[in-house]
């Protein structure tokens, strides 16, 4: 199980912002970190939640609102599924509707989803953003000890190593850029 790393390289050479930026990798790590937290709670597919995160920013043309990129995401996932993304039908079904609901405040779809999107607005305060309790899906992510311990990585930067590596990542070259 787990991203190819040479999948997620296909992915970093089409990412139009900076690898080190808000919407880059150091989010998208965290975001898989916050999914496997959420997971372990409600027993969401971890297989969904990695593409998910590695994914759902990654054809962002910029910082901003950016309203259809999640589209493009699904479009890219699409263009890419074989070989690339190992999913089952109904995992990719998962992928497709978080990816493309993530822009919005929905909290609709299965848990897997739900986890998909509380796993990304957990990580809003590396904006300085307070994720709202009334905006998130799963019981566990409400909780005030998981929103602090999501918001306090997020607000400090927290480095996901561990996924970073598994994704053939060279972290300790990506100069992070919150500006």
């Amino acid at each position: 199980m787990g991203v190819d790393p040479r999948f997620v390289k296909i992915v970093l050479d089409q990412f139009s912002l900076p690898i080190g930026g808000i919407h880059g990798v150091f989010h998208w790590a965290r975001v898989m970190e916050n999914g496997m937290r959420l997971a372990a709670e409600c027993g969401a597919r971890l297989d969904v939640v990695e593409y998910f995160a590695l994914l759902h920013d990654s054809r962002r043309l910029d910082d901003g609102l950016d309203e259809y990129h999640g589209a493009r995401a699904v479009q890219f996932a699409s263009a890419f599924r074989n070989p690339w993304i190992d999913l089952d039908e109904e995992g990719f079904v998962f992928l497709e509707q978080a990816m493309s609901r993530h822009t919005g405040g929905a909290c609709d779809g299965n848990v897997t989803v739900q986890v998909c999107l509380d796993a990304d607005r957990l990580d809003l305060e590396r904006v300085g953003i307070q994720p709202d309790p009334r905006w998130l899906c799963t019981p566990h992510a409400r909780e005030p000890e998981t929103i602090a311990w999501a918001s306090a990585r997020a607000r400090n930067g927290h480095v996901a190593v561990e996924i970073l590596e598994r994704w053939g990542i060279d972290w300790k070259q990506i100069q992070p850029g919150y500006g």
